[in-house]
């Protein structure tokens, strides 16, 4: 009997590498997680790790091993240009990983993590957040061969992740959804983008044609006045619109001659929690990550297309 206990009441150890703006909330969360024991954060510039240790009572580590000696999992939420480096680091030592997304920059970096969590039989799960977004997680049992999809992920400029485009930075979240839902195969892609505020591709739109004859239009910037995230779906008989960030929905279907709104029950929740609840519960249950390395991987696969595409677009025209 208390052997059962012991288990039913055991925390998941778990640290926090990277604690700025998104990496501060990681830890925050973590601590509220029931399943989880939030042991400490590390951060390069110590100060960002005691100020955040500080507030929640937890260990500042001054170095990457120490939090690793003494946790079993990490959240790895550091500039994209060093999730190959850190998650290396983490998957090698043995730590179930969960890195933001995306999963790297190239192809080849993003398959040598997957072979080190699968030899070693870790859980490495990517922070694809909106598919723990409650008015996503609605939609699915009403998505039938969508013909026409839209997306559309407007930012103000913050200045933060503008270590990659807006291709990796953006636009990705919206690759990994339009994945998600479509299982065919893309027969092309056509973009466009520009510089605005960096050096980099700061928006971005997409053109891509699956081999069914549907076509999906994704749009991404960083360059906006007001925050804008909605997707919309286009098949026989019926339109559905999701507003990522109001977490809502509007659902219309075609009978007969009228077109009806459908209401859909949407049970708000915290998208960042749920996705880090769903990554201790694999840890605990030893049960498969619901965004692993393999589906990171196609999604890059399909970013790093647009990217070529946009800058072989930009050489002819010379921006």
């Amino acid at each position: 009997m208390s052997d059962t206990r012991d288990i039913s009441n055991r925390k998941i150890k778990i640290g926090v590498i990277g604690v700025g703006y998104l990496g501060s909330i990681h830890a925050r969360i973590l601590k509220e997680i029931d399943k989880a024991e939030l042991v400490g954060v590390y951060d390069i510039v110590f100060e960002k790790s005691r100020n955040i240790a500080k507030e929640l009572n937890v260990v500042p580590f001054k170095s990457m091993d120490e939090l690793l000696d003494e946790v079993e999992a990490v959240s790895c939420v550091v500039p994209t240009s060093s999730h190959f480096e850190v998650a290396l680091y983490t998957l090698k030592k043995g730590k179930h990983t969960f890195l933001e997304k995306p999963i790297t920059t190239n192809i080849s970096h993003a398959k040598r993590l997957l072979r080190i969590a699968e030899s070693k039989n870790l859980h490495f799960q990517i922070g694809y957040i909106e598919r723990f977004n409650p008015a996503i997680k609605s939609i699915r049992g009403y998505i039938r061969e969508p013909k026409f999809i839209e997306a559309e992920r407007l930012s103000p400029f913050v200045g933060r992740g503008i270590d990659v485009d807006v291709i990796l930075d953006l636009m990705i979240h919206d690759i990994d959804i339009l994945l998600s839902f479509k299982k065919d195969k893309i027969k092309s892609i056509s973009a466009v983008g520009v510089p605005v505020l960096t050096d980099k591709i700061d928006i971005a739109n997409v053109r891509i044609e699956f081999d069914d004859g549907s076509v999906a239009n994704l749009t991404a910037s960083r360059v906006s006045r007001e925050p804008f995230r909605k997707i919309r779906f286009f098949q026989k008989n019926m339109y559905i619109s999701v507003d990522y960030r109001n977490q809502k929905v509007e659902v219309y279907e075609k009978r007969g001659k009228e077109i009806l709104p459908i209401k859909v029950e949407i049970r708000k929740e915290n998208p960042l929690k749920e996705e880090l609840v769903s990554f201790i519960d694999s840890i605990e249950n030893n049960k498969k990550v619901k965004v692993g390395a393999k589906e990171a991987i196609e999604s890059l696969k399909i970013a790093l297309k647009i990217k070529k595409k946009i800058h072989y677009h930009l050489k002819r025209v010379r921006i």
